[in-house]
């Protein structure tokens, strides 16, 4: 927007009408002119009290008119501040600025960009939340459409199984059947964290026994760790514990993925640990396997571990990976 004033061209205007002016006229015409009283002309003494006594004027007027102006100004420039501090102070947009369009001198003009820049973020924010909720649509959709195809090579690779043939070809339905379970997994994964990420998954932090929490974690996943003829060496502290405000079901969730994990990609080492460290308030868990510069490890483990930090995040959490071609170590503790 255009400017049509200037602060700078109203504070010389102002000054210049009302202090400078009238008493260079008056003394212009006492000097040449000469003036007058009762017949008598002013005496050389009497003009230079004249003249004291305006620049006297001039310089109280001039600092008055001066400390007005700049209060008002000062003023103005407090009110833009305030109004652009309001987001930082509440988490949000602030309200547009009130611009005098008929002034328009350097503040209003910064008022107005102000203006303009609002609209632009609050036009941004409203196409990237059209766009996140396109995006949880999408995923969602394509993870419940490609279910059915799956469900339908399962069936052929079913019927097949039961015809004659090689050894070879029973080795490579097994295979495809475990493609398409790990492809069903990692649907699963990837619906779960979009509805995490929307909100569909509530937040609910309470205190939580961390020590208890983890042996009922472990008890679960036992089973299914021996099934799989993996050497289990835990250090759970049954009488010592420590509490974290965490959301049990999210905690929970974070330790089945840590588990999981290791039976998908670790599972040729054998060997898990897992360990409570109430004096570091730790949650450890230890494998044997290739490491995470496997490349099967970071094909198939991404969504989940995602998954994972965004609950360990909310939380207040964090997970520290220490990993090498001896295995890998997840440390969890407070962010």
């Amino acid at each position: 927007m255009k400017q049509r004033r200037s602060l700078f061209h109203r504070f010389l205007k102002g000054h210049f009408l009302f202090i400078f002016f009238p008493p260079l006229v008056l003394i212009f015409f006492s000097a040449f002119v000469g003036s007058s009283i009762n017949g008598e002309v002013l005496s050389t003494l009497n003009l230079f009290y004249v003249v004291l006594l305006l620049f006297g004027f001039i310089i109280v007027t001039f600092v008055v008119l001066s400390w007005i102006f700049f209060l008002r100004l000062r003023k103005r420039l407090s009110g833009l501040q305030e109004i652009m501090s309001f987001s930082a102070n509440h988490h949000s947009f602030p309200k547009p600025i009130s611009v005098q369009s008929d002034r328009m001198d350097e503040i209003d003009q910064l008022g107005s960009s102000f203006n303009w820049m609002i609209q632009q973020l609050e036009d941004s924010r409203k196409r990237e939340y059209e766009e996140e909720l396109l995006r949880h649509r999408l995923i969602a959709n394509l993870s419940h459409d490609l279910r059915t195809p799956l469900t339908i090579l399962r069936g052929h690779i079913a019927r097949l199984n039961k015809e004659s043939m090689s050894l070879e070809g029973q080795n490579s339905l097994t295979e495809m059947n475990h493609t398409i379970t790990r492809v069903g997994d990692l649907m699963d994964d990837l619906l779960s964290y979009t509805l995490l990420t929307s909100g569909k998954h509530p937040f609910e932090p309470t205190s939580t026994d961390i020590g208890r929490l983890v042996r009922a974690s472990v008890a679960a996943w036992y089973p299914v760790f021996e099934e799989k003829e993996m050497q289990i060496d835990v250090d759970l502290p049954a009488e010592e514990t420590f509490y974290w405000e965490a959301d049990p079901k999210w905690m929970t969730r974070v330790l089945d993925n840590l588990f999981q994990n290791i039976l998908r990609h670790a599972a040729e080492g054998k060997y898990v640990n897992i360990v409570v460290d109430v004096e570091k308030e730790r949650i450890i868990v230890a494998d044997r396997g290739p490491g995470m510069d496997n490349s099967s490890y970071e094909r198939g483990a991404g969504i989940g571990l995602s998954t994972s930090n965004y609950m360990l995040q909310k939380m207040k959490l964090k997970a520290d990976f220490t990993s090498n071609e001896n295995g890998t170590k997840v440390a969890i503790g407070r962010a």
